[in-house]
């Protein structure tokens, strides 16, 4: 015990993974009012939309009136998913400066979700970062499919190295290494660390995020490990909330509830109440009509 993080910083994205596959539409004023009250319950870090084009994810098409009026409250920071330079311009004048980027460690699947190689990914990046070379951006950047893809099957380490390599060369802040279908076991985690722990520019404990869905229930024991790797920084969706649009099979996020349930009974620190937090989640899936899958959650609804 003594050896993991003290305090872990969680990465709240149901308002945005969450919802991208949702089929359901939420009004503006519903996704306000529960990213309102996710931050009130403690999660310091929402991500709250992606400005991608609406035909795209036409649930995510409100997200310059979403950037525009998120509430006020002390200490949350809030970020966004950016495609391109259209898309950072948006972001900007709605006032987000922090801000993520998209791309994968299966060539099969960055170009069916962004249609572009990993390469021409990695080159739109740098463009789009050197358009805005007097402005401070704290810049995350997803690595898809790092253990897993729907269409290559097994990705190697060493492919997710590779790209890794190539966004750190452009100044990304953080790397969000993600589970995209949920086939990750303990034993993965450790042989992508240990990859990613050879490149020199690379803190690990400090810049290495993990996302993780639970397609497969391992979710959990994928974060144990990794904090007793020394990792502190988990992306989770409120109430298990998720899945990708170009990910055939992928089920949702870790949900927020039972990443903080597990977090606390090791007495790690979190900043987030969980009753609070349940209660929003009991909140918005009544908003949507349907029981979401987070396991807490449904402890808490009695199902």
């Amino acid at each position: 015990m003594s050896l993991l993080p003290s305090k872990v910083r969680v990465v709240e994205v149901g308002p945005r993974d969450g919802l991208q596959n949702q089929s359901i539409q939420v009004p503006t004023a519903t996704k306000l009012a529960w990213i309102g009250r996710l931050a009130r319950a403690g999660l310091r870090e929402i991500e709250v939309t992606s400005f991608v084009r609406p035909d795209r994810i036409p649930q995510l098409a409100d997200a310059v009136e979403v950037a525009a009026a998120l509430p006020e409250i002390e200490g949350t920071l809030y970020s966004a998913l950016v495609p391109n330079q259209r898309g950072l311009k948006s972001a900007r004048s709605a006032g987000i400066d922090r801000i993520a980027l998209f791309t994968a460690a299966s060539e099969t699947f960055c170009q069916k979700n962004i249609n572009a190689s990993i390469a021409e990914s990695i080159e739109r990046f740098r463009v789009l970062l050197h358009s805005v070379p007097d402005e401070k951006l704290w810049v995350r950047a997803y690595v898809s499919t790092c253990f897993g893809c729907p269409y290559e099957g097994v990705i190697s380490p060493d492919a997710v190295v590779a790209v890794c390599r190539d966004l750190l060369a452009l100044g990304i802040d953080e790397l969000a290494i993600s589970d995209t279908i949920g086939v990750a076991t303990p034993a993965d985690i450790d042989r992508v660390l240990d990859a990613l722990s050879t490149l020199p520019t690379l803190d690990v404990p400090k810049q290495v995020a993990l996302h993780l869905h639970d397609t497969r229930g391992t979710a959990l024991v994928n974060v144990y490990a990794a904090l007793e790797r020394g990792i502190s920084i988990f992306d989770a969706a409120a109430g298990g909330l998720g899945g990708c649009p170009y990910a055939p099979g992928a089920s949702g996020n870790l949900a927020t509830e039972d990443l903080i349930y597990l977090l606390d009974g090791l007495g790690i620190e979190t900043g987030v109440d969980l009753a609070a937090l349940t209660e929003s989640s009991l909140w918005f899936e009544r908003e949507l009509g349907t029981p979401l899958p987070g396991r807490v959650l449904g402890a808490a609804r009695g199902s």
